[in-house]
C-alpha cells in the first residue's frame, strides 16, 4: 500500500510516500481502507521532531492519527463492525498509528461509526481535536449548564467544536479570534468574540468559571479572568510556565492542568450524538490530495483559524 513516511525530522519535503506492507488485523482489530485523514498541529511538529517525536522515537516514522473510511477486514473478537461499514476515529494517539496511508489497523473500539450527515474528509477532521475539546469540558472541566467559559482560540480546529460542546450543554460561552472571525463565531452560540489583537480579554471578562487555552499563551490573563474556585485548561502539550501558572492559582484556589487527548469510544459517540442533533458542526478548511502532503503541512503550519486541514486517500 502507499503509505507517507518520515525518514528524517525537518520540514515538510522529508515526508515521501512509498509502498510499505499492507497492516493485517489481530484479534480484537479491525482493517480500514482510509478515504481521509485529518492533518493536526501535532503532526507538522512531529515531523520537526517535537510533538510525539519523543514516544514514536528516532525515524523513520509514519504521520496522522484522525482516519475516516471502511471496514475492509476484521479480526477474531471484533463484534461491533462489519467489513463494508463506515468508520472514523483516532486510533492508537500517541503511539503511532499511521493515518496517511491506504490501510491502517487499530482496536475496533478506538472507532466508532461515521455518522450518514458527515462525508469522510468532515468525519477526518474531527476525531484528535473533536475529542480534545470533548474530553476538557466534559470530562475535565465537567462543564454545567449557566457556566461561563471563554475559548481561546475560538476559531480554530479544536476551539470550533470546544465552542460548540460547550453551547450544547448549556454554558454560556466567549471566545478569543481575530474580529473577522466573530461573525461565524457568533452562528456557532459564541455570545462575545474579543479580537486579541487589540482588546485584553481580562479587562472584559470576570468571574469565569472556566477557560480552554488552545494557543498556550494566554498566562496569567486567564487566571485573572477566572473566579476562585475556577479552572484553566491549557491544551498544547508543550505550554511554558505551567509551575507558574499552578503556583499562581493554587494562591487564589484555582485549578490549572494540561490536557493529552486519548482513545475514547465514549466521547465519540458523545461526539457522534451531537451532530446527529445537529449540535456540531464540523468545519473543514482545506482538502489536499495525499500526494500534496507536504503542501498541507505547510498551510497547517501557518494556520488562523481557517478550519481543519485534510488529506484526501482516497475517492
Amino acid at each position: 500500500m502507499k503509505a507517507v513516511v518520515v525518514h528524517e525530522f525537518g520540514e515538510p519535503e522529508v515526508m515521501a510516500i512509498e509502498d510499505v506492507p499492507e497492516p493485517q488485523p489481530i484479534p480484537t482489530e479491525i482493517q480500514v481502507r482510509v478515504h481521509a485523514a485529518g492533518v493536526n498541529p501535532v503532526d507538522f511538529k512531529t515531523r520537526q521532531g517535537r510533538g510525539m517525536a519523543a514516544v514514536l522515537g528516532e525515524p523513520p516514522l509514519r504521520l496522522g492519527w484522525d482516519v475516516s473510511g471502511t471496514v475492509s477486514a476484521i479480526g477474531v473478537g471484533v463484534t461491533r463492525f462489519r467489513v463494508g461499514d463506515e468508520v472514523f476515529g483516532m486510533p492508537w494517539f500517541p503511539r503511532q498509528a499511521g493515518a496517511y496511508a491506504e490501510y491502517v489497523t487499530a482496536p475496533s473500539r478506538h472507532f466508532a461509526a461515521k455518522p450518514a450527515v458527515l462525508s469522510h474528509e468532515e468525519a477526518a477532521a474531527l476525531p484528535l481535536a473533536g475529542l480534545t475539546a470533548w474530553q476538557t469540558l466534559v470530562d475535565t472541566i465537567r462543564l454545567q449548564s449557566g457556566d461561563d467559559v471563554l475559548v481561546h482560540g475560538g476559531a480554530g480546529g479544536v476551539g470550533h467544536l470546544a465552542v460548540q460542546i460547550a453551547r450544547a450543554r448549556g454554558a454560556n460561552v466567549f471566545a478569543t479570534a481575530r474580529a473577522e472571525q466573530a461573525n461565524a463565531l457568533a452562528k456557532l452560540g459564541v455570545e462575545r468574540t474579543i479580537d486579541y489583537r487589540e482588546e485584553r480579554f481580562e479587562d472584559l471578562l470576570s468571574d469565569l468559571d472556566a477557560v480552554v487555552d488552545t494557543t498556550g499563551r494566554s498566562g496569567g490573563g486567564s487566571l485573572a479572568a477566572l473566579r476562585p474556585g475556577g479552572i484553566l485548561v491549557t491544551v498544547p502539550s508543550a505550554t511554558e510556565g505551567m509551575d507558574e501558572l499552578r503556583r499562581v492559582a493554587a494562591e487564589k484556589s484555582q485549578r490549572v492542568t494540561g490536557i493529552l487527548v486519548e482513545p475514547d469510544p465514549v466521547g465519540l459517540a458523545g461526539l457522534c450524538h451531537l451532530i446527529e442533533d445537529g449540535h456540531l458542526q464540523v468545519h473543514v478548511g482545506e482538502v489536499f490530495d495525499l500526494a500534496q502532503v507536504a503542501d498541507a503541512h505547510r498551510m497547517a503550519e501557518g494556520s488562523h483559524g481557517r478550519g481543519k486541514i485534510v488529506l484526501r486517500v482516497r475517492s
